[in-house]
Parts: C-alpha cells; sequence; structure tokens
C-alpha cells in the first residue's frame, strides 16, 4: 500500500495563530474562548484540560477572565458587549477573515452584500454584523440565482459580492459569471483564503491520481466537509476525525493500493501522522488488538527537557524535519541545530543522520514538538563553563549581544555575561564595537541553580600584558625599534603602546618642525615606529623617539645651502632684539636687530612682520649647536650708495 499525504494537509496559518495566542494568554492570566476557538474536538478538549473553557454568550464570561475571539471572528456588538463587562479581550480573528469585515462595514446604508457562505457559520455571521445595508448570504449559484430574481439589482444601487474564506472556488466562479450577468454597479472582493484554494486544488488533484482518499478533519468543519465533498467527485472517499475510526472503515478501504491523505485548516499534525501510521494494519489485515498496539506505538509522548535519539527525514533552508518515535511532528529550527548564523543545515546533516537532542516545546494541540541539538550542546558546555570556574581556565566565545550593563559571550552553547566594567572598553565607550567579536575570558562567579555565569574579558587582558611587559623589560635595549599604537596625548608628547609596557614620546622627539601640540604630528589610534631613547628600569618608564634621523633639516640644509648664500625666508616671529625667520621647515634663523636695516631700528615690529617674505643672507650655521643667523642689512650694505643730487645755484639777481 502507498500512501500519499497531502503538503498543504493542517491547520492553517489562521487557526495556528489563534492557537499561539490562546496558549500565550493562558500562560499569563485565567482565560476562555467565545465558542470553540476551531472545529475540532481534540483540540478544544486539549485546551479544556489546559483551563481553557469555551464560552457561549459575552455574558458567560467570569468578571475580570480574559476572553479570546476565535478565527471566526465575532459581530461588533458582541466584542462591544465584552467591553461594557470589563474582561480583557484578546482577538485571534484570522486577518483573512478582518478584511471581510472592513469590506461589510463600507457597504453603504442603501448597498448590499451578497455574501457567499453559510448562514449559520459563526464567520458569516461575524461579517453580516458590520454591513449596514441588505445582506444576502447564500451557499450556492443556484441559491444566488433565486435572490436575484426577487430583487432589483439593476439601478445604481450599489451592490458587493464576496466570499466566506473558506468557500469552494469551483462554485464562486460560477457565482461571479451569474453576479455580473444582472447587477449593473456590482464591486466584486475575491476573499476566499488562498490556503484553502491551494488545499482544495492539491486534494482535487491527489484524488485523481489514488484508488482512494482520507480526509481528516472535525465534524462541524466546513473546510473539512467541501475537501471531502470535493475528492468524492473523483474516487471512493471517507472523512474521520481520529486514527481510532479507521478500523470500521476497513471495508470501505479494502484492496485500495494508492491512498491520498488531506486534511481540514483545523486539524493538528498529529492526528495526520497518526493517521498516516496506522495505515500499515489495513494493508496487513490484522486483528484489531494489532492495530491498538500500533496505534499505542506512535502515540509515545515526550516530554520538555528530555534527552532523545531521532533521525533526519527531511532538511528545508530554515529547518530539519526528524523521526523521535513518537506522534508529534519533530523539527529542529536551524538556530536550534547550530549556532553558526552563517550555516546552511544541508552541509551540517543528511537525511539518514541519527542526532543526540533535547526536547525544548511539546505542542499537543498542534502536534508538533520542538528539538535542539544546541542546547544539549549547552549542557555539556554548561558543566565546562561551571569547571572553569573553579580551575581557571581560560574561555573563548563570540559576544553576540549587547544588553544593558554589559554583552553576552557565547561559548560551548552557553551564555556568559560579561559586566560593562569587565569588558576592556572605557566607560564612556561603546560596547557594540564587541558585537560578533571573539574573546578570551576567565569565569569570576558562577550559580548552578540560576544557571548562571559571570566573566571577565579584562582580566585575561591584564594577565598577557603582564606576561607582555615582562618580556618587554627582559629585552628592551637603547636604541632598539618597535612598532607600537598611540594610546593616548598629553600637552607634552604621546604615549605609545608597546605590547604590555606604555612608552612616551616627548614633544621635540616627535618631530624636527616647531609644533605646539603633538595631534599635529599623530593621532590616537595611529600605528607608529619608534626608537628606544632612555630606559628608567626602577620606575619602570621608556623614553622613545618617533621623529627620524633621515628627516633632520640640519641634515637637508647641508647640501642646500651654506653662509653667504641669499635666501628668501618667511618671518616667523618678532621679539625686541629681533626676528625669527623659517630658512627650510624645521631651522628658523635670528636676524638680530641691528642686522634688519643699516640706519638704527628702534622697534622691530616697525619694519618686520609675521608671515613677511624678505631676502636675507645666511651668516652663520653652527650644525653642533642647531643655529643660524641671518641678516638683511648685509644686503644693503653690499648695494652701491645713491649718488646725491647737486643743487645748481641760482642766479644773482641784478
Amino acid at each position: 500500500m502507498k500512501v500519499t499525504v497531502a503538503k498543504t494537509a493542517g491547520f492553517c496559518f489562521g487557526v495556528r495563530r489563534a492557537l499561539q495566542l490562546t496558549e500565550e494568554c493562558a500562560a499569563r492570566t485565567p482565560t476562555c474562548t467565545l465558542g470553540e476557538l476551531i472545529h475540532n474536538r481534540q483540540v478544544v478538549e486539549q485546551l479544556a484540560g489546559q483551563g481553557v473553557a469555551a464560552i457561549e454568550r459575552p455574558e458567560d464570561a467570569p468578571a475580570g477572565m480574559t476572553v479570546v475571539i476565535r478565527s471566526h471572528g465575532v459581530p461588533p456588538q458582541v466584542t462591544a458587549a465584552l467591553q461594557r463587562r470589563g474582561n480583557p479581550i484578546v482577538d485571534a480573528t484570522c486577518p483573512f477573515v478582518k478584511r471581510l469585515h472592513q469590506i461589510a462595514a463600507e457597504v453603504p446604508p442603501n448597498g448590499t452584500l451578497l455574501l457567499a457562505g453559510r448562514r449559520d457559520h459563526p464567520e458569516v455571521q461575524g461579517i453580516l454584523g458590520y454591513c449596514r445595508g441588505r445582506a444576502f448570504p447564500f451557499t450556492s449559484a443556484q441559491e444566488l440565482a433565486e435572490i436575484l430574481e426577487k430583487e432589483d439589482f439593476s439601478g445604481e444601487t450599489p451592490a458587493i459580492l464576496a466570499a466566506q474564506t473558506t468557500f469552494s472556488p469551483a462554485e464562486w466562479e460560477k457565482i461571479i459569471f451569474l453576479a455580473k450577468k444582472v447587477c449593473t454597479n456590482l464591486k466584486v472582493f475575491d476573499t476566499i483564503c488562498r490556503a484553502t484554494i491551494e488545499r482544495q486544488q492539491e486534494a482535487q488533484a491527489l484524488s485523481q491520481t489514488v484508488d482512494a482518499m482520507i480526509v481528516v478533519g472535525g465534524r462541524h468543519s466546513a473546510n473539512t466537509t467541501a475537501l471531502a465533498a470535493l475528492c468524492g467527485r473523483s474516487c471512493p472517499t471517507v472523512q474521520v476525525e481520529t486514527a481510532g475510526e479507521l478500523p470500521r472503515l476497513r471495508e470501505a478501504l479494502r484492496g485500495a493500493r494508492f491512498i491520498g491523505i488531506t486534511a481540514g485548516a483545523s486539524t493538528p499534525a498529529c492526528i495526520i501522522k497518526e493517521v498516516q501510521n496506522s495505515m500499515s494494519v489495513l494493508e496487513n489485515n490484522t486483528e484489531e488488538m494489532n492495530f491498538g498496539e500500533l496505534l499505542e506505538q506512535y502515540s509515545k509522548s515526550i516530554h520538555n527537557g528530555e534527552k532523545v535519539t531521532a533521525v533526519v527525514t527531511g532538511i528545508k533552508p530554515t529547518e530539519i524535519s526528524v523521526d523521535a518515535g513518537t506522534k508529534h511532528a519533530c523539527y529542529v529550527p536551524l538556530d536550534q541545530l547550530t549556532s553558526d548564523p552563517n550555516a546552511k543545515p544541508e552541509d551540517i546533516v543528511k537525511i539518514g543522520d541519527e542526532l543526540e537532542l533535547m526536547v525544548v516545546r511539546v505542542n499537543d494541540v498542534e502536534g508538533t514538538a520542538m528539538l535542539s541539538k544546541t542546547r544539549l550542546d549547552a549542557v555539556a558546555g554548561f558543566e565546562k563553563v561551571m569547571n572553569a570556574g573553579e580551575t581557571g581556565e581560560v574561555l573563548t566565545g563570540v559576544v553576540t549581544e549587547v544588553i544593558k550593563g554589559g554583552v553576552l559571550v557565547l561559548t560551548n552553547g552557553v551564555k556568559v555575561f560579561i559586566p560593562a566594567s569587565q569588558t576592556g572598553v572605557p566607560r564612556d565607550g561603546d560596547l557594540n564595537t564587541l558585537l560578533r567579536k571573539e574573546v578570551s575570558f576567565k569565569i569570576l562567579e558562577t550559580n548552578r541553580q540560576r544557571r548562571r555565569a559571570v566573566g571577565s574579558i579584562s582580566v585575561v587582558a591584564r594577565e598577557a600584558r603582564k606576561e607582555l611587559a615582562q618580556k618587554f623589560w627582559d629585552e628592551v635595549e637603547v636604541g632598539k625599534v618597535y612598532t607600537g599604537k598611540v594610546k593616548s596625548l598629553t600637552n607634552f608628547g604621546a604615549f605609545v603602546d608597546l605590547g604590555g609596557v606604555d612608552g612616551r614620546i616627548g614633544l621635540t622627539d616627535l618631530t624636527w618642525l616647531r609644533v605646539k601640540s603633538p595631534a599635529e604630528v599623530v593621532s590616537i589610534g595611529d600605528t607608529v615606529e619608534v626608537t628606544v631613547k632612555d630606559i628608567d628600569r626602577e620606575n619602570n618608564r621608556v623614553s622613545l623617539i618617533y621623529k627620524k634621523t633621515e628627516d633632520n633639516p640640519w641634515e637637508k640644509i647641508k647640501t642646500m645651502y651654506q653662509v653667504g648664500d641669499v635666501v628668501p625666508v618667511k618671518i616667523m616671529s618678532v621679539t625686541t632684539f629681533g626676528a625669527f625667520a623659517q630658512i627650510i621647515p624645521g631651522i628658523d634663523g635670528l636676524i638680530h636687530i641691528s642686522q634688519i636695516a643699516r640706519e638704527r631700528v628702534e622697534k622691530v615690529a616697525d619694519k618686520l612682520s609675521v608671515g613677511q617674505v624678505v631676502d636675507a643672507k645666511i651668516t652663520e650655521l653652527d650644525y653642533d649647536r642647531h643655529r643660524a643667523s641671518l641678516s638683511i642689512k648685509a644686503l644693503l650694505a653690499d648695494e652701491a650708495p645713491e649718488e646725491e643730487p647737486v643743487e645748481e645755484e641760482a642766479p644773482a639777481e641784478e
């Protein structure tokens, strides 16, 4: 016997969302549902076992209890009644049904709503409650024809045509064709849920290729009943709520070698799987007792925190499917398979692989179970972290989150908290600079009961720096060249991290040029090559030189100028005794007040100003003392004196 299960079988988005909202609410506060949450008896009983009862009317809700509005939705007056009673409301109405509420609410008072759907269905009743104009629900094209014959839709009165979300797509096409022929002012809205369409299309296609179909779902589920009717047109079809009904249907399916299975939108995955696994009973024509044994085998329970062995049965981009020998549909999300965000599941496992996993969350209502490899790895990792707290072992990990007061580091599947003061980042620094970086740290504090560990990056950094410092002092000598990073700047120089030791570069050792601040030469974070100038081992201090010999301007000027040369110079400063002028960058020569002009100069500023460029003769270059002298007067002395004009004697008056 070959059994094929439709891919679209089981919970739809709206049902899954309603269940999730209900379970989350019930975990926080006493909760009830207004009507049965979904049309599935097993799910409703499961919720009741969790303390979530179903009430029929708003006035049945106990005072203060939270009321969940089911995925079918309710008329606005029902919501208003709950609000008047003061009951908190969780609206689990399916978003696709919400859209129908909006469409109905937009029907004007003089307009008409033509709604394809069962009048007694709660979804239809909720939609009709939003309509301000006339409303005509109907279940087929034939019923619509009768309405169109009785009512007048030929004028300008607007008419809206919509359908219940689970309505038959085939019947809907007939309805649209008929309505457009009669209504002259018609708007058609395609409101059938896409999941319903895909489910019915797949069920129809499957039913045409098999010997028999099994449709799984609640007796009162409209979409399940529609599926059974659709499949019944192509092959023998049976509808069941659970696998327990299969033995009595053995005769109906006898002789079928190819069987298809589909399910309504409110059918849990665990029931679908039970039906699928139980089909082998029909193949072997076993006794009722054997069927019960087989059903018991596939009804094995698993619990949160349990360790299981599972076999990989499917691989998807975001998760893998595994068989743990239970009735639940088990899966492992990618982030529970590996901690590497860039990893692909197909690179980690292949179908048939056997994995040791931990059960993280069991959802008996939905029939699923989430398993985790990373959680199981974390158990072993937790012991490693706890032991590291006792042994002082250095651990490595990746910073995954920045939280209030520090960062979280993932190591061996365990998250360790590193307080901000232990990260090595300055008090006003940005902790985000550590994100996704690998760090080394030690465990400072552990708490097994709370499964909590506190670590320190700074401790490891300090110990590493201490070792580097010892190595530095063992090897350092004057004249040795090191590469380091500028750590800080002061008014009198810069400090460079040489790896375990900070060395100081004085302002005059930074550059041959005249500068007022070290920031004119280097910046914090710059990588620099420095030479050891002096060592003070007693106080653990080392002085450095950054300026290079080949950049010494006194060496450069030897090849450029000599005493007696006339050069253009720039006045850099003015004093009472003269002015300093730049010959080349790094060398300023003094123009003494007596060398400015031939005549006596009372005030230098009367003759020269800062920034002025003048010609001057080099009168002295003292390479040892790094001094230069200039003269403007010498140039004036070399110039020939001008002849004074001779005044002619005026003729005497007669």
